[in-house]
């Protein structure tokens, strides 16, 4: 007679899995993408499961016996978090969060945790705890937060940009006019008399700041006429030192810090000065009481921060850093918008660093701010970096 095949009663009868505690002592050692352990009342640690070793670093013999606050990080210990989840799992039956915990090297993962209290006969003798690694969704939501952020950005200066260029064209013909007739006033006889020169030099005065001001406005709208050569930005910048150096005054110490390499780029070298000077200046202004201005030079490969999905490419940055007052992150969001300032009235016209951010991207490369209150501003201007000519 043949044998038959054991059932599925019959296996697990042979290997002891109708035995209900074993098969839950099998089933949590089998789960490797969750650490699944057992808290005493007071937090400390009972059981470890080959999840908590994965995914925190743990050995059963290097934990059980620990308080589970060791995965907190400091700042969390200190507000009192650990035991505000085993109270709250405690009282509403269940504790459930997301936050930054430790692993043994020190390295830090974003964790989804749940807290869930055991009770046995109405006494509360212990805690369920489940921790999942979830930094690698909580990354891509932040790249994609970050991403909408820099389009949704991108897409406003766009439009502010547009409208810009279309007021700086209408501005500059008016200026045209107002100059031409000036001209014409001082081939008038009286116009050699003292008073009336005195009106028309002022006017004409007024004038080159209106046309200093429409350049401004182009550079930001990206329409105004540039004339790219290559150049070694390190070279650029030295030979402007200083000026830039004269910009900062008396009470704000300057220096570089530049690349120990030529980095060429692609640019128009007065629109780049002009644009440096603008960054230096507003750090100046930013340190009433005196500071330090750093500007530093290096390559980077990266992309542009409103195309993160673009292709990497080589990029000459320029950064002009302060350790002056900082901004809010609401002042950051407007900074570098056509006339938005936090100076006061008459102390500048606030389209410093909006030529800064029209010139790089007219140039083929992005600008950034970063900047936080008491802890000084950094503007980075990225240029597409170009290859070292040839001796041919």
């Amino acid at each position: 007679m043949a044998t038959p095949t054991p059932t599925l009663m019959g296996v697990a009868s042979s290997t002891g899995l109708n035995d209900e505690p074993r098969q839950l002592a099998l089933l949590i050692r089998s789960v490797t993408d969750y650490a699944i352990y057992m808290l005493d009342p007071n937090g400390y640690i009972r059981s470890w499961n080959p999840g908590g070793e994965r995914i925190k670093g743990y050995r059963d013999e290097e934990i059980v016996g620990e308080h589970f606050s060791r995965f907190y990080t400091p700042e969390d210990i200190a507000r009192g978090e650990p035991q505000r989840g085993l109270e709250t799992a405690r009282t509403q039956g269940r504790f459930e969060a997301e936050a930054w915990r430790l692993r043994k090297d020190g390295t830090r993962f974003r964790a989804n945790v749940v807290i869930d209290p055991i009770w046995h006969n109405d006494e509360l003798i212990g805690y369920a705890k489940i921790t999942r690694d979830v930094t690698e969704r909580y990354e891509a939501q932040q790249h994609l937060f970050e991403a909408q952020k820099a389009l949704a950005q991108s897409q406003r200066l766009e439009a502010i940009g547009k409208l810009t260029l279309g007021l700086a064209h209408d501005f500059n013909n008016l200026l045209t006019v107002i100059v031409n007739s000036l001209d014409l006033i001082a081939l008038h006889p009286f116009a050699s008399e003292p008073r009336p020169r005195e009106w028309i030099e002022a006017a004409l005065r007024a004038t080159d700041r209106g046309t200093l001001l429409t350049r401004q406005l182009l550079a930001f709208g990206r329409g105004q006429t540039l004339a790219p050569e290559l150049h070694d930005i390190n070279d650029l910048l030295t030979r402007s030192s200083e000026l830039y150096r004269r910009a900062c005054g008396p009470t704000v110490g300057f220096r570089f810090e530049l690349a120990g390499q030529p980095l060429y780029a692609q640019v128009d070298a007065a629109q780049f000065e002009a644009a440096v000077l603008n960054l230096v200046v507003n750090s100046r202004d930013a340190m009433p009481g005196g500071g330090t201005i750093v500007v530093r030079t290096q390559r980077v490969e990266r992309a542009p921060p409103d195309a993160p999905e673009a292709p990497v490419r080589s990029f000459v940055c320029v950064e002009v850093i302060d350790d002056g007052e900082g901004m809010s992150a609401e002042v950051v969001e407007r900074a570098i918008e056509p006339f938005f300032t936090t100076k006061e009235v008459g102390r500048g016209s606030g389209l410093g660093l909006s030529q800064v951010f029209g010139f790089a991207k007219q140039s083929g490369g992005f600008a950034t701010l970063s900047s936080e209150p008491g802890h000084g501003t950094t503007v980075s201007m990225c240029l597409p970096a170009s290859e070292e000519p040839s001796d041919e």
